[in-house]
């Protein structure tokens, strides 16, 4: 997507990234969009670290720090740091408060959730585990999930299929995945939808799930080289 200036909207304005922490929840994609906006903000010259508040793995080619006086030091020199303790199953986990966190760099981006892969999330009593200290919570939506039944795009598809009051062999519509989110409470949290992978006949459905947000939402292509594709607010798309 162009701006009015002619160059290509970046993630941090398309998704209104504030400096501080963010939070990205839902379904697959979210260490994909963590690793490019942590890439873009760090080439604006941003300082950036990575971090869980469940588990996620160690993103390839990012210096890796295990305590917080070596991801300080790792930031003096390198813009982009992910920062987390290993646990048994290989991923890492938060390692440190995030009150400790959040002073080593202007950008702290988290994943606070996990589904598996699967482009779909409805959530357990306990999750997601979205800080406290949150200013922007993104919300991940694969549009591959649209027209697949829930017991096959969704993690946790009970869950799923409550929210909708039907059962997880429902084929998911465009309108059921804007229901779902909304019934979660995450309309009032200001969530902004991420609707990744809107190749081809997905731009479609991507813009009807758009049009049933009151809120903003994004319509990319994480794989493609122009990533934004869409910018739409409270049903409506922008023109930029």
């Amino acid at each position: 997507m162009l701006r009015g200036d002619g160059r290509p909207m970046k993630l941090r304005e398309a998704l209104q990234i504030p400096r501080g922490l963010t939070a990205v929840i839902g379904g697959g994609g979210k260490s994909t969009l963590l690793l490019r906006l942590g890439r873009e903000l760090a080439k604006d010259g941003e300082r950036v670290l990575l971090c869980a508040s469940t588990h996620m793995f160690a993103p390839p080619g990012i210096p890796l720090a295990t305590t917080l006086p070596r991801a300080a030091a790792l930031l003096e020199s390198d813009r982009l740091v992910c920062f987390g303790c290993p646990g048994e199953d290989g991923k890492l986990t938060q390692g440190a408060p995030m009150e400790d966190i959040l002073p080593l760099a202007t950008y702290v981006l988290c994943e606070a959730d996990g589904s598996k892969g699967l482009p779909l999330k409805a959530h357990a009593s306990y999750e997601p585990n979205v800080p406290r200290e949150t200013k922007r919570l993104v919300y991940v939506v694969g549009l591959d999930g649209i027209g697949e039944r829930i017991a096959v795009a969704a993690h946790r598809p009970a869950c799923y299929a409550a929210l909708l009051g039907t059962d997880a062999e429902h084929r998911v519509t465009p309108r059921d995945a804007a229901a779902a989110i909304r019934k979660e409470g995450y309309e009032a949290a200001g969530a902004v939808l991420f609707l990744n992978k809107a190749e081809g006949e997905r731009l479609a459905w991507g813009r009807q799930v758009a049009a049933h947000w009151p809120g903003r939402a994004v319509i990319a292509a994480l794989q493609s080289p122009e990533v934004i594709g869409e910018v739409w607010e409270n049903g409506t798309k922008q023109e930029m």
